[in-house]
């Protein structure tokens, strides 16, 4: 969401994002339902300092007086009624335009779709295998490390159970993941998958994306599709003091995704799931460009030496304007080596957003000469599971089936070298 001011000051701007983000969204409609509010709002102070001056005068009037101003008093909560019903109305339709306008892109961002998406660098080696290779389904199931057939008739498509060495190498990368944040001076949370809907709009998600989020109507919650959602909502209505930022998180939680219009598209094993584990990345930050963009790096390279240091060949992508999402300032992809798609799939998001988020969350500090501003927050992923994992089974198989341990994960797991 951005400042109504800065959308009246900048229309053109504002036109030119929409048409970069590839978003539906009448920014002159907009703008006309802005100045009708504040049409509005000012008739109603009007009427209201009416009504007020008109009872000074009924409390020293004569009665035959008295008896106009009561005439008059009716015809005016007449009118205020009628005011605050249209006010009401008129803020209503501008708050659902608001959340739909876009951040402002990052001049350096490709402008188009997922095809002007931009590979900036690479890094790794891809495996090269003596034997022909297995994809992590049927490694998985080879070695009954995985339930599938199974795990469908419990839980429809897309469900999985991990049993055995699967389970502990899921929990020895989320383990790594949070010692590396911890060393980074990042504060580990576990926060709700269970939300209500105030969080869900603060991050975004609402409500452009509601039906990629699964619903529990009984009791107005929903399931997040990351921890992003409950860390936004987390200090949403604060006034937080400067001295106490940047908030840093290392937040982990059970993560679910409906993933409509996905059919057909990664969805064998678990490369698109319904369910997974996911330790994200988190920042709330001064609203200073610089700062953010110092984040930014920080966020993305504290992923990078993650998977750096499994050994897994990866390349970073500058995300394109129309594939970023409508909050989103700046935002970088890694995509990991599959040997079974003989392809690089997504496995990290890396976003800045400005006060795009603290505006939508009421999310505020107070500045050192006493001014309260939104803050700016970013996010990116540290490991998010089973996807992570199909990638390191894929790439450290041996030609028994096995799975070689990488170093950084011997400690979790014993000291073990294979699977």
């Amino acid at each position: 969401m951005l400042d109504r001011r800065f959308i009246r000051s900048n229309p053109d701007v504002v036109k030119q994002a929409v048409r970069a983000k590839g978003l539906d969204l009448d920014v002159d409609e907009l703008l006309a339902v802005d100045q009708r509010v504040r049409k509005l709002t000012t008739e109603l102070d009007e009427a209201q300092a009416q009504r007020k001056s008109s009872a000074k005068e009924f409390a020293r009037a004569d009665e035959a007086r008295r008896a106009e101003l009561r005439a008059a008093h009716k015809e005016l909560e007449s009118r205020l009624g009628q005011l605050r019903e249209e006010l009401g109305e008129a803020s209503a339709q501008l708050q659902e335009l608001l959340l739909r306008t876009p951040t402002i892109p990052w001049a350096g961002a490709p402008v188009g779709d997922e095809s002007a998406n931009v590979t900036t660098r690479s890094w790794g080696e891809r495996p090269e295998f003596g034997f022909t290779p297995l994809d992590h389904v049927e490694l998985l199931e080879k070695r009954d490390w995985a339930e599938f057939a199974r795990a469908r008739k419990v839980a429809g498509e897309r469900a999985y159970a991990l049993k055995g060495p699967a389970v502990l190498l899921e929990r020895a990368l989320h383990s790594y993941a949070l010692d590396v944040l911890m060393e980074r001076q990042f504060t580990v949370i576990s926060v709700p998958s269970l939300v209500t809907e105030m969080p869900l709009v603060g991050t975004g998600q609402f409500p452009g994306h509601r039906e990629e989020t699964y619903a529990i109507p009984a009791d107005d919650l929903y399931l997040a599709g990351t921890a992003e959602v409950a860390l936004v909502g987390l200090h949403s209505g604060e006034i937080l003091d400067k001295n106490k930022l940047p908030i840093t998180y290392a937040g982990i939680s059970p993560c679910f995704r409906r993933e409509i219009g996905s059919a057909g598209r990664d969805v064998r094993g678990l490369l698109r799931v319904h369910q997974f584990e996911k330790v994200e990345q988190f920042v709330i930050c001064v609203a200073d460009d610089e700062e953010s963009d110092r984040w930014h790096a920080e966020l993305l390279d504290t992923a990078e030496r993650l998977v750096q240091g499994l050994g897994l060949a990866y390349q970073v992508l500058e995300i394109a304007t129309g594939d970023m999402g409508a909050g989103k300032y700046r935002m970088n992809d890694i995509e990991t080596w599959f040997p079974s798609l003989n392809h690089y799939r997504e496995t990290h998001s890396c976003s800045s957003l400005h006060d795009w988020q603290a505006r939508r969350a009421n999310l505020r500090y107070r500045d050192t000469d006493g001014t309260i501003r939104f803050a700016y927050t970013l996010n990116n992923t540290a490991i998010a599971t089973p996807r992570l994992l199909a990638a390191l089974i894929e790439n450290n198989q041996t030609a028994d089936g096995g799975v070689r341990v990488p170093e950084v994960l011997r400690p979790y797991l014993g000291g073990r070298e294979l699977l």
